[in-house]
């Protein structure tokens, strides 16, 4: 019996590597490097908060309390679901199963969407009640040390904004990653793009939880 050979083109590294193994090595490390210096980025944001949350415990333990808790453990559990999704999408195109991969992407793209519109709705309640101290609006503050909560509320926005950033970012990655899965062209390099995307993913999944732990959860005033 006569063998046909396959006319699926092997895959191939891109010209500057000597094999796929080198290549998939490169992209990890550069996605590594990359996350490091986001890292710094938050890193200086969560030094800044910490530094001023020893100088003025009671101020910013009071502050806190005007943070939706109930909300804020939502978006937790929505982002550690997604990653899960994520992972699951990544563990599928291993093996490579399209309409899996594809559900679980579209998931995860729909529990970020669901995160990002609840954060919005957060924001939106926290400016109806003049907790708001961006963009020249003016902050009514009912407790003791308005001013000292106002620079809580500083914090607040530039970390949940700067997380929120990273999160719309990610989603527009995903969404692309949609349209190479339904393409499904070079599985190879799909895969390689998968782990590189959920490596992204979990970065901001874990920044999330050091911003929740933070503003949310440290409400004791020592």
């Amino acid at each position: 019996m006569t063998t046909i050979p396959s006319t699926t083109p092997k895959a191939k590294p891109d010209e500057q590597f000597d094999d796929l193994t080198q290549q998939r090595h490169a992209d990890l490390m550069g996605m590594w490097l990359f996350l490091a210096t986001e890292l710094m980025l938050f890193g200086g944001v969560f030094t800044g908060f910490v530094v001023y949350r020893y100088a003025y415990p009671e101020a910013f333990a009071e502050a806190a309390t005007h943070l939706d808790l109930v909300l804020g453990m939502l978006n937790t559990g929505l982002l550690v679901t997604s990653s899960l999704f994520m992972a699951l999408s990544e563990r599928a195109v291993g093996a490579d199963r399209k309409r899996l991969t594809l559900l679980f992407l579209l998931i995860t793209i729909g529990m970020g969407a669901v995160f990002l519109g609840i954060k919005g709705y957060e924001w939106h309640h926290e400016y109806s009640q003049g907790l708001m101290p961006i963009l020249g609006l003016e902050f009514v503050y009912s407790g003791q040390h308005a001013d000292r909560a106002q620079l809580f509320f500083n914090f607040y926005y530039a970390m949940t904004g700067l997380h929120a950033m990273h999160m719309g970012v990610g989603m527009i990655w995903l969404m692309v990653m949609v349209v190479f899965t339904l393409r499904w062209r070079d599985p190879p390099r799909l895969r390689r793009q998968f782990q590189i995307s959920g490596l992204y993913w979990a970065f901001v999944d874990v920044m999330w939880i050091f911003i929740f732990t933070l503003l949310y959860l440290l409400r004791a005033s020592s």
